[in-house]
């Protein structure tokens, strides 16, 4: 069967029939305070745009380690419709125009330091406009009611959690250098105790601001100027028009046919994500992975995994440059790294032509909304590394990314994770830098599914096992709980979780030629939801490795 390479603006070869709608909604994210903040703008007569908008601002309160209002993230739509109609909001993080890509060098040498903490580090945030954006021509409230949930959490404070507890003991050293966000997310230098009642007055004013002016209220006036006077003093290139200029940007998502009939419908680049989740379901669905016994999928998958990210250095800002998608994509390209997979043993990485990746933090947050009329939002929201750049705006409660670290600082040599560098994501002025994030639906005639996970470059793999749980029939709770492994074609190993593989699976594994990397600690924190379009059935699960929680 053709397989089908299209973009939104395209009508689908067959058009998906219209169903049943939701019997109710669904929302699943990961910390319970957001949950309930989507809940409450639902019960208000708000649909899944409002919802949101909600738990993004909420997230941005309660998860300052993964995501806020000086971060961004990417937001995949669906607008329900007897054809659905489906958008993508690129709220990444742009570079400040006046960087340049040595601007981490010194004496001739790149100072990764300077490109993960402080102010140096922080690209223009892209959150504040994705929220505005949604609210003003997608939802049906004012963002002021949508906002409200967020600014009553950072005025009246939350509990601080073991997840904070451990993602603040990474970065300690960090969050003590900055005096700000010492005082703020810290308890007289230590890391705050669970229970201990985190208050952000300075946060729930800028929220407030955005709130009642709507972009005005961040990228311009009294509240820009306080945002770049402090970036500037702290030693940052920030300028008015770099915050006056930011704006988000509507592209057509990534779709790709299926041939059971299901479409995958997920991020563009500036995300890699959406390609290596294409082009590995495309290879998989050429090999017997569903029959496969245990081991022999794992070697399917991990071969999958290893040609979907060779290829991701090929990508770029698509502001910046041309994006090969329907070579990367074509079935011609598919069945060749398909073919070129043994069935028995491990490919060497260093025996297929060498391409550049990256690294870049995985400490980002997702959440997926189903309303009850089948709109929906699959987001993914990220500040890099926990805590951003561990530098907050003095009087604005702001809390800055490093996601300049997300470039190629060297595309000459390797970073310090032995990841090569790679021209396409080389740095400039008003550029996103890539990314893995991965927000993405599988929808059919029959079906609706939302899934999506922060994780860094782990996030394509992360949600490739749990889009395969889904295809291969398993029950809900198991896509986010599925045990997880990881390969990303350099290094040349597979990475996994603690119980992942028993002794034998391994010992199996080693002898096709794998090398393994036993993990001290699980990750990834994904949130899923699944539509039954003939019954109206909704279901959602929230990963059972963090604290979020879903509904119904």
């Amino acid at each position: 069967m053709l397989r089908k390479l299209l973009l939104s603006t395209l009508l689908l070869g067959a058009s998906l029939l219209a169903q049943a709608a939701p019997n109710q909604a669904a929302v699943a994210t990961a910390h319970p305070a957001a949950t309930a903040a989507a809940e409450k703008i639902l019960a208000a007569g708000g649909n899944a745009f409002d919802a949101a908008v909600a738990a993004s601002a909420a997230l941005a309160v309660v998860e300052p380690y993964g995501s806020g209002l000086g971060g961004g993230g990417f937001f995949l739509l669906r607008t329900t419709g007897d054809t659905p109609r489906y958008d993508f909001i690129d709220a990444r993080e742009r570079a400040p125009l006046q960087a340049k890509p040595d601007m981490y060098a010194r004496d001739g040498q790149v100072q990764r330091e300077l490109s993960l903490n402080g102010a140096l580090a922080a690209a223009i945030p892209g959150l504040p406009a994705a929220l505005v954006e949604l609210a003003e021509h997608h939802g049906r409230l004012p963002l002021k009611t949508s906002l409200a949930p967020a600014i009553a959490l950072a005025r009246e404070g939350f509990a601080i959690d073991r997840v904070y507890r451990e993602r603040a003991t990474w970065r300690l050293a960090a969050l003590r250098d900055d005096p700000e966000s010492a005082r703020l997310f810290l308890n007289q230098g230590e890391v705050p105790a669970e229970g201990y009642l985190l208050r952000q007055p300075e946060l729930a004013t800028t929220l407030q601001a955005l709130a009642d002016h709507g972009r005005a209220g961040f990228y311009y006036g009294a509240q820009a100027e306080r945002l770049v006077d402090g970036v500037r003093r702290a030693g940052g290139i920030w300028t008015m028009d770099d915050l006056r200029g930011y704006h988000v940007v509507s592209r057509a998502p990534l779709r790709f046919t299926l041939e059971d009939g299901h479409e995958l419908i997920s991020a563009p680049p500036p995300s890699a994500g959406g390609v290596a989740l294409a082009q590995s379901l495309g290879i998989l669905e050429q090999l017997p992975w569903r029959d496969a016994e245990p081991v022999q999928r794992v070697h399917y998958v991990v071969e999958a995994l290893r040609r979907a990210y060779r290829d991701r250095a090929l990508l770029g800002d698509p502001d910046f440059i041309k994006n090969p998608l329907q070579d990367m994509l074509s079935p011609g390209h598919l069945a060749v790294l398909a073919g070129s997979i043994d069935p028995q043993q491990a490919t060497p990485s260093s025996s297929l032509p060498p391409a550049g990746t990256w690294h870049e933090g995985d400490h980002t947050t997702h959440f997926a909304v189903l309303d009850s009329e089948g709109n929906a939002v699959a987001a993914t929201l990220s500040v890099n590394l926990p805590f951003g750049a561990a530098f907050t705006v003095p009087g604005t409660g702001v809390l800055l990314n490093d996601e300049m670290d997300d470039f190629a600082a060297d595309v000459n040599g390797a970073n310090a994770y032995g990841l090569a560098g790679s021209q396409a994501n080389v740095i400039a002025g008003g550029k996103r830098p890539l990314s893995s994030m991965s927000p993405s639906f599988l929808e059919s005639t029959d079906e609706f599914a939302a899934f999506g996970t922060p994780g860094g470059s782990r996030i394509p793999s992360m949600v490739l096992l749990s889009m395969l749980q889904y295809l291969d029939g398993q029950p809900v709770e198991s896509w986010p709980a599925v045990a997880r492994y990881h390969h990303q074609f350099l290094p040349d190993m597979i990475e996994h979780e603690p119980d992942t593989f028993s002794p034998e699976q391994i010992a199996e594994l080693q002898k096709r030629g794998y090398q393994l990397k036993r993990l001290d600690r699980q990750y990834g924190n994904q949130q899923v939801l699944l539509w039954d379009k003939a019954s109206g059935e909704v279901q959602a699960a929230s990963d059972p490795r963090g604290i979020g929680t879903a509904t119904p």
